[in-house]
């Protein structure tokens, strides 16, 4: 079955993305911590903190059922109760401000009518980079290997994917992007063109790809100098990233509404962060430069 074969999958694409971490990071191991959710199912936590290079986070499965409160029904626009999902989540947050933070996640969903079978089912997912300093470098390479991962599967889903990742992760009270993107998708649903295999293949492809996007990114900017200027830009930068998530992010959202397990849920957030009144960088810094960088690109074909 579907559901199982990505069970699997999620649970092996977290040893793979723990274990690529730590053999770039400054020594530390994951913390694990598993978890049981009421009414159903738990997940594996894994944590990682006070690393020489990241200075917190987390890579977290889940695989949980049960029954759908009502206004997630809502939110999803169904109306079966009975519910199945299981995925892989993670947050990444550096020590060196010129490593961006990262995030990525490849989930499935399933429902299921009075009967027990199967009413609805779909993937989702994606990954997308959050710098504290532009280095174009770094965004083109990030993009050209999400971009290699999906091409196979047909060349119109990373153009597609990519403009959803740029409208989602965009923080709206801020008229501001969060990152530089990257991919997003959902509901992607069997059709009379494409079967739910093939979505299957599509979303552990992506998957596959994310240590070979962020990894190098990391070995390149983990010993870059820096000092205190840039660690509170750093700080300001990370202030937007806990406004999205906690005012914006359906994931977060639907962890809260459907009895998630916090620590799990939140492990999102940085371990610090600033929040600076009106703060504006100067003209022509650095700092400025990635505001500008923010700005929706065509990162493969014209990056400047």
């Amino acid at each position: 079955m579907i559901r199982e074969t990505f069970t699997d999958y999620i649970h092996k694409l977290q040893n793979q993305i723990c274990e690529g971490l730590v053999s770039v990071g400054g020594g530390k191991l994951f913390e694990e911590d598993r978890w049981e959710r009421p009414g159903g199912g738990g997940g594996i936590t894994r944590i990682i903190r006070a690393d020489d290079v990241f200075e917190k986070g987390g890579v977290n499965t889940s695989v949980v059922h049960g029954k759908l409160p009502e206004t997630m029904q809502k939110r999803l626009g169904v109306s079966h109760e009975d519910f199945f999902a299981c995925g892989i989540s993670l947050v990444i947050h550096p020590v060196n401000p010129h490593v961006p933070t990262v995030h990525a996640n490849f989930r499935f969903f399933e429902l299921y009518d009075k009967n027990g079978e199967v009413a609805d089912r779909w993937f989702g997912g994606g990954a997308d980079l959050t710098p504290y300093y532009y280095c174009q470098e770094d965004v083109v390479h990030f993009h050209k290997t999400l971009k290699a991962a999906a091409d196979p599967f047909g060349a119109d889903l990373y153009p597609e994917y990519k403009k959803a990742c740029d409208h989602y992760f965009f923080n709206a009270h801020r008229d501001e992007n969060r990152g530089v993107g990257g991919v997003f998708f959902d509901y992607l649903k069997a059709d009379e063109s494409r079967d739910i295999q093939f979505w299957l293949d599509f979303v552990c492809a992506m998957g596959d790809s994310f240590l070979f996007a962020y990894l190098p990114i990391v070995e390149r900017r983990k010993n870059d100098p820096y000092g205190e200027e840039e660690l509170q830009w750093q700080g300001i930068r990370r202030g937007r990233y806990v406004e999205f998530n906690l005012i914006h992010d359906r994931g977060t959202l639907f962890g809260l509404k459907t009895n998630g397990r916090i620590e799990s849920i939140l492990m999102s957030l940085p371990a610090t962060a600033r929040w600076e009144y009106d703060h504006h960088p100067e003209p022509n810094s650095p700092e400025a430069e990635l505001l500008e960088a923010l700005k929706h690109r065509d990162w493969i074909n014209n990056p400047l």
